[in-house]
């Protein structure tokens, strides 16, 4: 379980991971477009780092200009209800902390 937490908790990590569950497969532009403030070797970093693991594909169409898209494989799917589950987490400990907010 460490060793899966220290990879999913990496930097970007879960927003990617998120991301991509959410949206589907996306060409890179598009990625880094939803994800906001990540710079592109940022990004680039963190998809091979999740290519490598196996949670993620990279689909590369040598047209010009070359298209390359990332998408969740079955393992990456797999995390889905482990997402599912942290984001209902989060939103219930801000719905907690919210009263604590409006004083």
């Amino acid at each position: 379980m460490d060793a899966l937490l220290r990879l999913i908790m990496g930097p970007w990590t879960t927003q990617i991971l998120w991301v991509l569950r959410t949206q589907g497969a996306l060409r890179f532009g598009a990625l880094q477009r939803q994800l906001g403030q990540i710079s592109a070797r940022v990004l680039t970093q963190r998809l091979r780092l999740l290519e490598d693991a196996g949670i993620l594909y990279r689909d590369y169409r040598p047209t010009v200009p070359p298209e390359v898209s990332y998408g969740l494989t079955e393992r990456g799917r797999q995390l889905g209800s482990v997402l599912d589950g942290l984001d209902a987490l989060a939103r219930q400990w801000a719905a907690e902390d919210a009263p604590q907010n409006d004083s």
